[in-house]
């Protein structure tokens, strides 16, 4: 027997939220759906994970249907012929003024019209320049105070689409971090040479635990520190440019799936930092031991190079590589970050629900950490090549050229990362910026011709550098090209190859 509809009908406690309230309407711009809500700063008991709160709307995963007879979705007309993520899409048409009228129509339409991923695309796209962050996006858009929002009661509403982003919020990820396998850790060094970088460690992860110690950043930089002198400078976080303090009342108070994330590129010169190094009285400085960057030939025409990245626990990046072949190490200022990491390689599979273009140049990380944790981290532990570590405060961590790496904030925090080029990764970036130039990014528009220009320059400054890059360069093939070589060598016969990269050019952590 099918189960019986009660259609609910209008509200009495509906607050006043009319058309005057709202911000300006404009276009949708479909944001990022990649970093992740603040969770308790005390680490949990092991194998015992926090229970998950009633949600606030008394929303329910979708099996629950099954014992009820009751289903809040039945009264909403044609609209419940809709699969729920449809429904979302739909939904994201709509203006502020469009979504506040829809929910007054029956209980499951006010539930999903209140999906916060709807406001968050409307608040960004109308970018007001004087707001207070008020908890939630849509409390924000409304300029209401989060306590003053209706809560109407819809516990015959059984739907994941709606009750997932909740569900991942609300999960306790530090138990993803522990019982990490031996085989598996990052290698943990108190020290290395610029030597033995060279001759060992140039393509592998690795946490250097003590040089980011005896930065000023690092013995002066906190949230509270930064407020006081950068409380209305501007940062980028993901789409948007929010003054500091802004950021820090998002960053304090939020409970999106996906936190907003600040990563600045610009942030040296609106600091007003010094930089150079340790002997010139910079603010900060690269570890020693991983030698000149020979991007540095470049000078003002390098490709982006330097971030600052702030954000609460639970955001952090989904899988992706670095831009333009690089290597990268990533200082922890504040907080600590959890490290999954796994080599780019011909003879090993790319981390588990990642999804990679033929040639591999794209990345496709589609879930969410929470989501990919919950789903894939078992799996991913057991694959070949996985590397997993914490980095803390005080300690760096080494990005190899061409690696896959997912980063976790286990509590909010402040770090600096910087793209680099190391001399024993030379070769890779020069046939990344030969052979993917659709790919390559960060570099200012007047620069036409990266590679030619690169070549240019460090041939001017390091001509035998250049020549051991160019060697590398010419004599790096990989194995279906070796074997159609040899076939058309011994054979005369026909070959053929795949064209493209192996990096992707998202400029991440």
């Amino acid at each position: 027997m099918a189960p019986s509809a009660v259609p609910v009908r209008g509200y009495s406690n509906l607050p006043a939220e009319t058309e005057e309230s709202l911000l300006p309407s404009r276009k949708r711009l479909k944001t990022h759906h990649g970093p992740t809500a603040a969770s308790p700063d005390i680490q949990p008991e092991e194998d015992a994970p926090a229970a998950i709160p009633p949600h606030p709307l008394g929303i329910k995963p979708s099996g629950n249907a099954y014992t009820s007879s009751v289903d809040h979705k039945a009264a909403a007309g044609n609209f419940a012929k809709l699969p729920d993520e449809l429904l979302i899409q739909l939904l994201e048409l709509l203006e502020a003024p469009d979504l506040i009228r829809l929910g007054q129509v029956c209980k499951a339409l006010y539930a999903f019209t209140r999906a916060e991923e709807l406001w968050k695309a409307l608040f960004v796209e109308s970018l007001p320049k004087d707001f207070t962050w008020c908890g939630t996006w849509r409390a924000t858009s409304l300029r209401i105070p989060a306590e003053h929002e209706s809560h109407i009661h819809c516990p015959y509403l059984f739907s994941d689409a709606l009750y997932r982003p909740y569900f991942c919020a609300h999960t306790d990820l530090w138990p993803f971090a522990k019982n990490i396998p031996k085989q598996n850790e990052i290698s943990r060094l108190s020290d290395l040479s610029l030597g033995d970088y060279q001759l060992h460690w140039t393509s592998k992860p690795f946490i250097l635990t003590d040089p980011v110690k005896e930065w000023p950043v690092f013995k002066e930089w906190d949230s509270s520190a930064l407020l006081d002198k950068y409380s209305t400078t501007a940062f980028r976080a993901e789409a948007v440019d929010w003054p500091l303090h802004i950021y820090v009342d998002y960053m304090n108070n939020n409970t999106d799936e996906s936190p907003l994330y600040l990563f600045d590129r610009a942030f040296a010169t609106k600091m007003f930092l010094p930089l150079g190094t340790k002997a010139s009285g910079a603010a900060y400085w690269a570890p020693p031991c991983l030698g000149e960057d020979l991007f540095s030939v470049l000078g003002d025409q390098r490709p982006d190079s330097r971030w600052l990245i702030m954000g609460p626990a639970r955001s952090g990046s989904t899988f992706h590589k670095d831009p333009n072949a690089t290597s990268a190490w990533n200082a922890v200022i504040t907080g600590s970050k959890y490290w999954l990491m796994f080599p780019s390689s011909s003879t090993l599979p790319p981390p588990p629900g990642v999804i990679l273009s033929e040639d591999q140049s794209e990345v496709t990380s589609p879930l969410s950490i929470a989501e990919y944790l919950l789903s894939f981290h078992s799996l991913a532990r057991q694959t070949p090549g996985c590397r997993e570590g914490i980095c803390h405060a005080g300690e760096v961590l080494h990005v190899p050229s061409g690696w896959f790496h997912l980063v976790l904030n286990l509590e909010a925090g402040i770090a600096l990362t910087q793209n680099f080029v190391p001399r024993g990764k030379l070769g890779d970036v020069l046939k990344f910026l030969r052979d993917c130039p659709d790919q390559v990014s960060g570099f200012r528009d007047e620069v036409v011709d990266p590679y030619g220009l690169f070549v240019d320059r460090l041939g001017n400054e390091f001509p035998e550098i250049l020549q051991e890059g160019m060697r590398a360069l010419e004599g790096k093939r990989g194995k279906w090209e070796e074997l159609t070589k040899e076939d058309e060598e011994d054979q005369g016969g026909f070959s053929f190859g795949f064209g493209g990269g192996d990096s992707d050019d998202e400029e991440d952590e």
